[in-house]
């Protein structure tokens, strides 16, 4: 018994169920382009970006200046133990 349409098919159904990501609000397209303009400043210097990204577990936006070449975090605001009881304090 050939299976392999059926795998295929499966693949579709299982890619097809995906939900979209939802589109960005006006405060995170705002957030993005504040970002942007920054790392094309260089006002970081040429070799550092700067970056954002949510911590699940503290529930808190942390703002990160990451080494482009090397991708070595350089600073990050809070830093990991402000993150970590930001978490306790949140009972996760």
């Amino acid at each position: 018994m050939n299976i392999s349409s059926i795998n295929s098919l499966s693949s579709y159904f299982t890619a097809a169920a995906q939900p979209a990501p939802p589109k960005p609000t006006e405060d995170q397209k705002a957030l993005i382009q504040a970002v942007q303009a920054v790392n094309a400043s260089d006002m970081l210097g040429q070799e550092n970006v700067l970056t954002f990204r949510i911590d699940r577990a503290a529930g808190i936006a942390v703002a990160r200046i990451v080494n482009r070449k090397t991708g070595e975090l350089v600073q990050e605001i809070p830093n990991e133990n402000v993150l970590r009881m930001a978490e306790e304090s949140n009972g996760r």
